[in-house]
């Protein structure tokens, strides 16, 4: 009697067993597998240099605007120097057109103009000599007649420097001052591009976060464009997970999760801000056998600024749904 009781009780165990087993394998949680994805920011430079100076180190926490690394300058500076040496000229020359000649060469002109004036009284003065005698019949009438073309020439001349001293007063003509005016812009503007091209030689941190890596050593050539330091701003990180569908459908953008990682300390929050609209098949990362072979979402979920810099990319996290949105902002 006793013997058969005991093989009732373990075929009964038997049999609820294995439905112990489905149910706990179909039990619902709100708990999800993860991992931390950084977005970095590779900065670089327009312009190709030797690399002189790296300012930053890699691990290295660094402010915005803070110096990442220089590169040689002395070709930028010497095309700097040169184009402040032609605009220098050019702002001359457009000022000498502006103001007309030189005093001294406007005082050149003036004693012409006294030597041209006693000239024509000389003339006068012979002139009127010349006319008495003729009428006393002392001279022939071709004297008279040169001695009046004298004083005729000496007139014109002094006419002439005149207007040379009123014209040296003058400016340039206005298409010349225009012309000059261009070429004072285009060095002006030439010397802009320079000191920009200058300025290109030393990059400062477009944004504050880690220094993830430096890809160059100092004294290597670097060719434009070629990133030399990899930064990780701390806003840049985001934690992304994978639901199925049932639990896709009462997600929404803003729902609030918390994140739990190893070595930290407490709970991090993470606001939803994007829902893949596709499903995959399997998650990039497979952490467990049970997300094999199912039909499942990319959430993507970002810490404030704060709490992100104790995450570190491609760490495996755990995110638990709360399930209340963020209220909206004004």
């Amino acid at each position: 009697m006793r013997f058969r009781r005991l093989r009732t009780i373990l075929t009964l165990l038997g049999f609820t067993a294995p439905l112990f087993a489905i149910g706990c394998s179909h039990r619902q949680t709100n708990s999800y597998q993860g991992y931390v994805e950084g977005q970095f920011v590779y900065v670089a430079s327009p312009e190709s240099g030797r690399l002189d100076h790296l300012l930053v180190t890699r691990g290295e926490t660094i402010t915005a605007g803070a110096t990442l690394c220089e590169f040689d300058k002395e070709p930028e500076a010497s095309a700097e120097r040169e184009a402040q040496q032609l605009l220098r000229s050019s702002e001359s020359r457009l000022g000498d057109l502006q103001t007309g000649k030189r005093a001294p060469e406007v005082a050149v002109t003036r004693a012409r103009l006294m030597q041209a004036l006693a000239e024509k009284q000389r003339a006068a003065t012979i002139l009127a000599s010349e006319q008495a005698q003729y009428r006393a019949g002392g001279i022939p009438q071709t004297e008279l007649i040169n001695a009046q073309a004298a004083l005729e020439q000496a007139a014109a001349k002094v006419q002439e420097l005149e207007a040379d001293l009123a014209v040296d007063a003058l400016p340039a003509r206005e298409q010349q001052i225009r012309a000059q005016e261009n070429q004072v812009a285009a060095n002006r503007a030439a010397l802009a591009q320079t000191q920009w091209r200058l300025r290109q030689k030393a990059i400062p941190s477009p944004r504050q976060g880690l220094v993830f890596d430096t890809l160059y050593r100092t004294g290597e050539w670097v060719s434009a464009g070629n990133p030399v330091v990899q930064l990780l701003p701390p806003e840049n990180l985001e934690v992304r997970f994978f639901v199925p569908e049932p639990v896709m459908g009462r997600l929404h953008v803003g729902d609030r999760a918390n994140v739990k990682c190893d070595g930290c300390s407490q709970n991090l929050v993470a606001v939803i801000t994007f829902i893949s609209p596709q499903c995959e098949y399997t998650p990039p990362v497979i952490y467990s056998n049970e997300n094999r072979a199912k039909l499942v979402y990319m959430i993507v979920a970002k810490p404030s600024a704060k709490e992100a810099e104790l995450l570190h990319p491609g760490q495996p996290v755990e995110v638990a749904l709360q399930g209340k949105r963020l209220p909206a902002r004004s």
